[in-house]
């Protein structure tokens, strides 16, 4: 029996503690735990100079404690042991199984190749009934593994090729085969048997099941830390997620944006065709810019300087004369130095540019082409599935948008005491920032028409308002949610008043003279607009950042993969 110290203030609990007075444990219970009844227990207590026995009481704790951990222990040996011994029995079932070999049986009539999603009776064959007993036509599909489960005896597939889905039951032979207890999610694979209509009670892709009768492995997928779904979790850490976004993009919800967004882009095309629009296809590359100088990318083109674009629209409006209106969806590039949700370095920019019209001609446009992509978009039946999983609350909005000048909009935040980016009351003249106008547009909760900017805070290019020259004929689509996802307005038609633009914001023009020319051949009055195709995605699919609706988004500091 030996005697063990204590000192609460400068001992140290480590297995490697002698308990020593000049090496002493910092707590009983640890002390105890590595020492335990056969010693006497000697501490010293925080602001006190001698030690002393340690109280009855606490010795009490310090047995339970140890008794506690034993039992732990014993306990996590025991599961140990259970873990090994299934493990062994695992490994000893997977090794028998690579001694088992499989073939498709000859004697069986040949299969015919399908897509996961065919539905076409003619093809497939009728669906066995769970009563019947006729044979019918075997089918071959092909597709990654999109999730495995066991149950006894069987392993229930479901594939998945794009985004059609089809459940299969390895049963028999085929659930003990070595590369059936090891599939892994992705894994791509061929599958061959008979379709059956899944039982009543039971649900599936399309109500069937594929019964398998042969299957071979195409490309095998790792397990374990490798697999796809330990190193994209879909809650994970959002950086790594983009880090592995080709990964990431074969979960369920990213898969399902990228479908609404194709359809979305449909929906634009056909719209302005119905409308007698003409698409047409700016450059990228360009020597010239439409909004500010500080969000341009610059670069070095054969020893001149370039940028990459910011819009199309100084393009869009030479087309006028040749095509009558015309569209673009193209890709914008703005070097805003900005992390919201709702900014990113490059996007999808739907643009279009009107000929002899006016401004309430370009309100009514937007109106319609805005309502009509959403009635062709959610005319698509998978298209709409997805939109009401991920936003359920997601209504068509009405006609007409409410309409708000720039000046009621100051007025309205004014008497919400909604404050400018200085902490100041609204003025007219202030540039609305995001926060203010997206609280204003969440409250109100309705697409805003928000018109009549001031000169001074939008582009040279921009029409004055015959009502009042402060301010231009200029219009913001604000959405719930979101905030602005479409800015427009009528162009200054007229040569003297552009010329006079071009020296208000210190541009020169010569660089412009094919688009000055516009005002010298024929000038018309005109408007157009920019849509932000990722941010309409984002209001529609109620996605917290515009980052979700790209394929590989582009922000400040990302560039990959």
């Amino acid at each position: 029996m030996g005697v063990i110290f204590i000192d609460e203030e400068v001992g140290v609990d480590a297995p490697q503690t002698p308990g020593t007075e000049a090496a002493p444990f910092k707590s009983l219970t640890e002390a105890y735990l590595l020492h335990g009844a056969d010693n006497e227990y000697k501490v010293k207590k925080k602001g006190e100079d001698e030690y002393k026995d340690a109280a009855k009481s606490a010795l009490k704790k310090a047995v339970s404690y140890a008794d506690q951990q034993r039992k732990k222990k014993e306990a996590a040996a025991k599961r140990a042991e259970k873990d090994a011994q299934e493990q062994a029995a695992r490994e000893a079932v997977l090794e028998e199984a690579k001694n088992i070999k499989i073939s498709e049986d000859e004697a069986l009539p040949a299969a015919v190749l399908i897509k996961l999603g065919e539905t076409d009776p003619a093809v497939i064959g009728q669906l066995r009934k769970s009563d019947s007993t006729e044979g019918v036509v075997r089918v071959r599909i092909q597709g990654r593994v999109q999730r495995v489960a066991k149950q006894g005896g069987l392993i229930f597939v479901t594939l998945r090729r794009g985004l059609d889905l089809m459940q299969c039951l390895l049963s028999g032979t085929l659930s003990k085969t070595y590369d059936a207890l090891t599939l892994q999610r992705e894994t791509s694979m061929e599958i061959v048997g008979e379709l059956w209509e899944v039982p009543a009670g039971h649900n599936a892709p399309l109500n069937r099941e594929l019964k398998a009768d042969y299957f071979r492995i195409i490309s095998k997928a790792p397990g374990g830390d490798d697999a796809m779904t330990n190193r994209t979790p879909v809650d994970g850490d959002p950086q790594t997620l983009l880090n592995l976004r080709h990964l990431t993009l074969r979960h369920e919800k990213p898969a399902a944006i990228m479908y609404v967004r194709d359809a979305v882009e449909d929906a634009f095309h056909t719209a302005y065709k119905e409308l007698n629009c003409k698409k047409v296809s700016p450059p990228a590359l360009v020597q010239t810019q439409v909004e500010g100088g500080a969000t341009l990318f610059q670069f070095d083109y054969y020893g001149q300087p370039a940028y990459l674009t910011q819009s199309s629209q100084l393009y869009l409006e030479t087309c006028l004369p040749v095509l009558g209106d015309v569209y673009c969806i193209e890709k914008s590039f703005r070097a805003e130095k900005s992390l919201t949700r709702r900014h990113l370095s490059e996007y999808t920019h739907v643009e279009a540019e009107l000929d002899f019209i006016t401004f309430d001609d370009l309100l009514s446009h937007l109106e319609h082409i805005i309502c009509r992509v959403i009635d062709l978009t959610m005319e698509n039946p998978i298209a709409a599935k997805f939109i009401k999983e991920y936003n359920p609350e997601f209504v068509k909005p009405s006609r007409p948008f409410m309409r708000m000048r720039y000046s009621d909009a100051i007025d309205w935040l004014r008497e919400k005491g909604i404050k400018n980016e200085d902490g100041n009351d609204h003025t007219f003249g202030d540039d609305i920032a995001e926060a203010a106008e997206r609280k204003m547009t969440d409250e109100i909760n309705r697409p805003i028409f928000l018109t009549h900017f001031p000169a001074e805070i939008k582009s040279f290019y921009m029409q004055r308002a015959d009502d009042d020259k402060r301010v231009t004929e200029s219009v913001d689509v604000l959405m719930p949610g979101v905030g602005e996802i479409v800015g427009g307005s009528m162009r200054t038609w007229d040569w003297d008043e552009l010329m006079a633009a071009y020296k208000r914001e210190g541009i020169d023009p010569t660089g412009y003279y094919w688009y000055t020319d516009q005002r010298k051949y024929g000038s018309t009055p005109h408007g157009g607009y920019g849509l932000g195709q990722e941010r309409f995605l984002a209001w529609l699919m109620k996605l917290w950042t515009v980052r979700e609706a790209c394929l590989y988004p582009r922000f400040m500091g990302r560039c990959t993969p």
